[in-house]
């Protein structure tokens, strides 16, 4: 539990990402299949995921104890 309060803003980041992952492959998505990631809605999915997470990860704060 300690972790997810730590890094709630990512866990948050994942979320959208998924959704917005599965939004893109439903709406836009690549008919033909031969795109790699937005052939298959799982693909898609979890790259929304990696990628919602990281976009928000680089507005979390970073708690360092500096060492004198």
């Amino acid at each position: 539990m300690k972790i997810i309060k730590k890094n709630t803003l990512t866990v948050i980041g994942v979320l959208i990402g998924f959704v917005a992952g599965y939004l893109y492959y439903h709406y836009i998505g690549c008919n033909s299949g031969t795109c790699a990631i937005t052939s298959k809605p799982l693909n898609s999915t979890l790259y929304g995921g990696l990628m919602g997470g990281l976009l928000l990860n680089m507005f979390q704060k970073k708690n360092r104890k500096e060492h004198d």
